[in-house]
């Protein structure tokens, strides 16, 4: 090829770059997947199951559950519990801590359970940070003051996320969820 038909070098090297970059994005989204499928592509095992318990001590619903219609409608996306302010608000499963922080005006802690569930609490004054891992009951902070509350006055707010959807996390908690079917065990 003569020398007048190829790149200038700077090209070249920004075009192997971009071959390089793309290489390895798609490499390691085989591994991903080969990771996520498990070895010769069986599904991966199911996640394990949490245990839940109420953010907080002596739990009275100030307000339930109710999703809106469609996921860009106004609703309400968790459960209120009555709780004073400065009262501890404890992990409702075991996790790690993905965020301690302010949103907006109030403290929000969400953490991250084994079963892939997202929990956030607000308005929560964080005594936990991010990456911790906690157990069901830790203290991830107390009930801080807010200029909202919850609707039945001062409170948690608990929201429960699987993926993008919001679910009921009072259907979470021992005795209260959806019936399910066990197999009886053989013998």
């Amino acid at each position: 090829m003569p020398a007048a038909a190829l790149p200038a070098a700077p090209a070249r090297r920004r075009t192997a770059r971009a071959v390089t970059g793309a290489v390895v994005a798609t490499v390691g989204a085989y591994v991903a997947l080969a990771l996520a499928t498990g070895a010769g592509g069986a599904p991966p095992p199911p996640a394990p199951l949490a245990a839940y318990r109420p953010p907080v001590e002596a739990p009275v619903v100030v307000r339930a559950f109710a999703p809106p219609p469609r996921p860009w409608l106004p609703g309400h996306r968790g459960v209120d519990v009555a709780a004073a302010a400065g009262a501890p608000v404890l992990a409702p499963a075991d996790g790690v801590v993905t965020f301690a922080g302010r949103v907006v005006d109030r403290g929000v802690v969400t953490v991250l359970h084994p079963d892939g569930r997202r929990s956030s609490l607000e308005p929560v004054s964080a005594t936990v940070a991010v990456g911790q891992a906690v157990l069901a009951g830790d203290a991830l902070g107390v009930v801080a003051g807010s200029p909202h509350g919850t609707e039945g006055g001062p409170g948690v707010h608990w929201g429960v996320r699987e993926g993008d959807v919001y679910v009921d996390p009072w259907d979470l908690l021992p005795g209260r969820g959806p019936v399910v079917l066990l197999e009886a065990p053989a013998g």
